[in-house]
């Protein structure tokens, strides 16, 4: 899923990150991709309308205020990651 963002308070502390794992991705860097992933859900979760916890997420956060996500309902294994 894409959709426009909007800023919110608490974002700013993690623009870098994010800009960092867009870098990451552009150069096809997957360690570094995979370290982004890492504290991006450390920092980070997603809930659905009703309040409760999507299990499992990426989320990219673009410069141009764009954001991607993808969402699993079940947590992926530690192989996966």
């Amino acid at each position: 899923m894409h959709a426009e963002i909007d800023a919110l308070p608490g974002l700013e502390e993690f623009r870098t990150l994010f800009a960092e794992q867009e870098q990451a991705v552009h150069e096809e860097d997957w360690d570094r991709i995979d370290a982004c992933y890492t504290r991006i859900r450390g920092a980070s979760t997603m809930t659905f309308p009703d309040g409760s916890q999507v299990a499992e997420f990426m989320l990219h956060i673009h410069a141009d205020g764009t954001a991607g996500r993808r969402r699993h309902d079940e947590p992926f294994d530690e192989v996966n990651r």
